[in-house]
C-alpha cells in the first residue's frame, strides 16, 4: 500500500488511498494518533476518552522534514516517520527509541508496536474476587474489559522503560509477546490511539488528561467505613454510641440491603424501610446521626422489582437492559429486572423524587452492587453516572461511591472500585495486595476491599491484619455477609486494642491524606502507588506487591501470614526510618523485620528520607473539632523535599472554584544548617490552622532565625505549645533528638537551623 507522508501545521499525517492517519500533539507528552477511512467522518470517542478534555497551552511543536522522512517533536518526545521501515518511531526527550509503530494496522482498525524485549509491562486488568491474583507485570494474551466483580480494566498498557499506550475502545484484546504488542478491538475497530510518553507519574498525569480526573471524594471519606448487612435502626445506633464511647474512630455507616423499602412498591428500591428504620424518612436518622458525626451511604442495585409501581413505569418507557431477562431475585424472591444505564433516559429518571428524599434525609453516599453480571462493560459506571450527574444537579455536597468493577473514564462520576465478595483467610487477604496494585496500575485510584472479608468470619488475628491493611488503602471500611459483625470489639481484647490503634493512626494522618486527595484529582496519582513508580529501574520492585508507597514519604507492607514472627521487607533505594520505633535502615536491601505474633500491634511502617508529613490529633471523626494547629513531622535530607499542605471545606465543590488552600512546605540538610520553607498559599479557603508545629528530626540546633531574624527560643516544647506566637526548641522523642519550630500558617518563611 502506497504511503504519502504530508506535513501540516501542527502535526503528522500519512495519507493512503484507503484513508488518512493523522499524529498530533496534544501535549509536550501526549501524542494523538487518529485514522480516518476516505469519505467518512471520525470515530466518535467510547466512553473510556473524557468529552470534555482539556488540553494547556504549550510550545508550537516541532516539525522537521528530510526527503520523504518526518520528524515530530516537543520538549518531551519525538515522534519520526520513516519511509524505508514504513513505521513511525516514538522516542524520548534524549532520543532513546520506546516504541515502532506500523500505520497500515491502524488502516485495518489494529495496533501493532514493537519494543525493547526487556520492557516490563503494565495495566489492562486486575483480578476479579476469587480468581489466582499472579502478580503486577503483564504478559501474553489479555483482555481488557470491566469483568466480573472485583475487576478492573483499561484498554491501556504502558511500560517502566518510559511509554503508555492507550486505545480508544470499550474492550480489547491485548497480546503481549517479546518485542511486541498487538492490540485489536473486540466491539469495534481502532482508530484512535493515545500515546504517552514519560516517568510512571507523567504516564499516568497523561492517562488522567485524556481520560478524565477524578472529582474530590468528601474529607469524611478519608476516615474509616463499617458496613453492615443485618441491622436496624436501633442496632445502628448501638454500634455507634459503642463506637464513640470507646474512641473507636468512625465517620460512615454503609448499609445493604436494610435501608431500603426493597421490593415493596411505590419506589421501594429507591426510599427508606420504615420498618427498620421508622426516623429515617423524616430525616430525625439523620439528625441523630449528624449529632454524633456519622454518615451514613446505602446500597444500590441495578435491578428493580418488574410488578410494582417503578417496574410499570420502566416497561412502559422500554428502560431494561436487552440482555436482561426477568428473574425472581434472591433476596425479595420477586420478579425484577436489570435497567440499561447505557439510556440517557434511564440514568435521568434513576435519581428521582423517592432518592432524592433517601438523599436529603440521609443516604449521602452510594454503594452500587451486581451491575457487573450484565456483560456490560459500562453499567457500573453508567449507573454511577446516573447518580453522580444526579446528585450534583439538586445538590452542592460531594459525590461518594464505591461499585463492584471498574472500567476507565469511570473515575470521572466519583468513583471508588472495591474487590468484591472475596473470602475470609489469610490468603485471600494477601492477595488484595495485587488486586489492589494492578486496579491502580490502570488508572483504578480509589480502591478499597471488604475488610475481613466478606465471606464467613475471619479469626480475631486475621481481623486485625485485616484492619492494619486496610488502613493503608485509599478506602478504608470492613463488611461481612448477612449479620456478621465487623466491629473491632466484636473479636476480643486483644484485636480490638491492635485494630484501634491501627484505626487511630489512619485519623492522625488525615491532613496527610486529604492533601493526596488533592493530588489525585489535579494529577491523576494517587495516595496508594507500587513502588514501581517511584523506582522504575530497581529490577526487585518490578513485581513487588508486598510493599507500597502511601503519600510519596510512607511505605509500607503489612502483615498477611497467620502467626509471623519475622517478615522479609525489601527497602528500595535511600534511607528509611522505622515510624514506629525510629530505627534507621539503608536501603537496596531485603530486612528481616521482627513481628509480634501474639499481641499482633506490630505495622511495618517506613518513613523516606527527606519525609514531610503533617499529622493531626486524635478525633473521634473527620472535623471533630477545628485543627487550629496540625504537627509536621520533618525528616531532612540533602535532597530538597517538598509537600503541599491541602484543606478546604472537605464537604462542597467549591474547591473546583478556588476556594482550597493549598500551601508548600520544603526542607533541606545542608553541611552546617537545616533549611524549611513554606510559600505564600494559594486558593481562597481560610482554614481553623492557626500554626504548624514542625519537628525537625535530626542534629540539634544551636540558633533558629527567619530571614536571618532570630525567633524565640523556648526551654522546652510545652513552653512553646503554652506560648501564643512562632518560637522554637529543643527535644528528644523516639526518633532521637528533634528541633521543634512553631510557624504561623499562610504565611512565607525561610527558616535557617544553625546546627551543632
Amino acid at each position: 500500500m502506497n504511503i504519502t507522508a504530508q506535513s501540516t501545521r501542527d502535526g503528522i499525517d500519512l495519507v493512503t488511498e484507503q484513508g488518512r492517519l493523522t499524529a498530533r500533539l496534544l501535549a509536550p507528552d501526549i501524542v494523538h494518533l487518529r485514522y480516518t477511512p476516505s469519505h467518512a467522518a471520525p470515530s466518535p470517542s467510547t466512553m473510556v476518552i473524557d468529552p470534555q478534555a482539556t488540553y494547556p497551552a504549550f510550545a508550537a511543536p516541532q516539525i522537521q522534514q528530510q526527503a520523504e522522512a518526518l520528524t515530530l517533536a516537543s520538549t518531551q518526545l519525538r515522534l519520526r516517520w520513516n519511509p524505508q521501515s514504513r513505521q513511525l518511531m516514538l522516542e524520548d526527550a534524549q532520543h532513546k527509541s520506546l516504541l515502532q509503530i506500523d500505520p497500515l494496522a491502524l488502516t485495518h482498525g489494529q495496533l501493532q508496536l514493537q519494543h525493547d524485549k526487556n520492557d516490563a509491562l503494565y495495566g489492562i486488568h486486575g483480578y476479579d474476587a476469587i480468581e489466582q491474583a499472579d502478580g503486577l507485570l503483564r504478559e501474553g494474551s489479555h483482555v481488557a474489559s470491566a469483568g466480573k466483580q472485583g475487576f478492573a480494566g483499561a484498554p491501556f498498557v504502558w511500560s517502566t522503560t518510559g511509554y503508555g499506550v492507550l486505545a480508544d475502545a470499550q474492550a480489547a484484546q491485548f497480546v503481549l509477546a517479546s518485542e511486541r504488542i498487538d492490540v485489536h478491538g473486540k466491539q469495534q475497530p481502532i482508530t484512535d490511539v493515545y500515546l504517552f510518553v514519560g516517568r510512571p507519574r507523567d504516564i499516568f498525569a497523561a492517562l488522567a488528561q485524556v481520560s478524565g480526573h477524578t472529582p474530590m471524594f468528601p474529607k469524611w471519606a478519608m476516615g474509616f467505613t463499617n458496613s453492615q448487612w443485618g441491622i436496624d435502626e436501633r442496632e445502628l445506633l448501638d454500634s455507634v454510641d459503642t463506637y464513640r464511647a470507646k474512641a473507636i474512630p468512625i465517620d460512615n455507616f454503609t448499609l445493604d440491603f436494610d435501608w431500603k423499602a426493597w421490593g415493596e412498591d411505590h419506589y421501594g428500591e429507591f426510599r427508606w424501610n420504615a420498618s427498620k428504620f421508622p426516623d429515617g424518612p423524616s430525616g430525625k436518622l439523620k439528625s441523630e446521626l449528624d449529632h454524633r458525626g456519622i454518615h451514613l451511604t446505602g446500597i444500590m442495585k441495578p435491578r428493580i422489582h418488574v410488578d410494582t409501581e417503578q417496574g410499570r413505569y420502566a416497561s412502559a418507557h422500554g428502560f431494561w437492559l436487552a440482555n436482561s431477562q426477568t428473574s425472581p431475585d434472591y433476596f425479595s424472591h420477586q420478579p425484577i429486572r436489570e435497567l440499561d444505564f447505557g439510556r440517557p433516559a434511564v440514568r435521568a429518571w434513576f435519581f428521582n423524587d423517592a432518592l432524592k428524599q433517601s438523599f436529603t434525609t440521609g443516604i449521602v453516599g452510594w454503594w452500587n452492587d451486581e451491575a457487573d453480571e450484565s456483560g456490560v462493560d459500562s453499567q457500573h459506571m453508567n449507573m454511577q453516572r446516573a447518580l453522580y450527574d444526579g446528585q450534583r444537579a439538586s445538590s452542592n455536597q460531594r459525590v461518594w461511591s464505591i461499585n463492584r468493577n471498574f472500567y476507565l473514564g469511570a473515575q470521572r462520576y466519583a468513583y471508588g472500585l472495591w474487590s468484591g465478595d472475596i473470602p475470609t483467610s489469610f490468603d485471600s487477604m494477601a492477595g488484595q495486595r495485587q488486586r489492589m496494585l494492578s486496579a491502580i496500575n490502570l488508572g483504578a485510584m480509589q480502591w478499597g476491599m471488604d475488610g475481613g472479608g466478606f465471606k464467613s468470619h475471619p479469626s480475631p488475628e486475621n481481623y486485625t491484619r485485616w484492619i492494619q491493611f486496610g488502613a493503608f488503602t485509599p478506602i478504608f471500611r470492613v463488611h461481612g455477609t448477612f449479620n456478621e459483625k465487623r466491629q473491632p470489639w466484636m473479636y476480643g481484647a486483644v484485636a480490638e486494642q491492635a485494630a484501634t490503634a491501627a484505626i487511630r493512626l489512619r485519623y492522625a494522618l488525615i491532613p496527610y491524606i486529604y492533601s493526596y486527595e488533592y493530588q489525585r484529582h489535579v494529577s491523576g496519582i494517587g495516595l496508594v502507588r507500587p513502588l514501581l513508580f517511584d523506582w522504575p529501574n530497581d529490577p526487585s520492585v518490578r513485581d513487588d506487591s508486598d510493599a507500597w508507597m502511601f503519600g510519596d514519604y510512607l511505605l509500607v507492607a503489612p502483615v498477611v501470614q497467620q502467626g509471623q514472627t519475622r517478615k522479609p521487607i525489601y527497602l528500595p533505594a535511600g534511607d528509611w526510618i522505622d515510624w514506629f520505633s525510629g530505627k534507621h535502615y539503608s536501603g537496596g536491601q531485603t530486612i528481616e523485620y521482627s513481628v509480634d505474633a501474639k499481641q499482633w500491634r506490630d505495622i511495618p511502617l517506613f518513613i523516606r528520607a527527606g519525609a514531610i508529613i503533617p499529622t493531626q490529633s486524635a478525633m473521634d471523626y473527620v472535623g471533630q473539632h477545628p485543627s487550629t494547629e496540625v504537627e509536621v513531622e520533618v525528616f531532612p535530607s540533602a535532597e530538597r523535599r517538598a509537600f503541599d499542605y491541602y484543606d478546604d471545606d472537605g464537604n462542597s465543590y467549591a474547591y473546583e472554584h478556588g476556594a482550597y488552600f493549598r500551601q508548600t512546605l520544603a526542607a533541606q540538610k545542608h553541611d552546617q544548617a537545616i533549611v524549611f520553607e513554606t510559600t505564600l498559599p494559594s486558593g481562597d479557603f481560610k482554614p481553623a490552622l492557626a500554626f504548624y508545629l514542625v519537628k525537625i528530626h535530626g542534629p540539634v540546633a544551636t540558633a533558629v532565625a527567619n530571614e536571618g531574624d532570630p525567633l524565640t527560643a523556648f526551654a522546652s516544647l510545652d513552653a512553646l505549645r503554652q506560648s501564643s506566637g512562632e518560637g522554637w526548641a529543643n527535644g528528644n522523642d523516639r526518633f532521637g533528638t528533634v528541633t521543634y519550630l512553631r510557624i504561623a500558617s499562610g504565611h512565607q518563611r525561610r527558616i535557617a537551623l544553625a546546627l551543632k
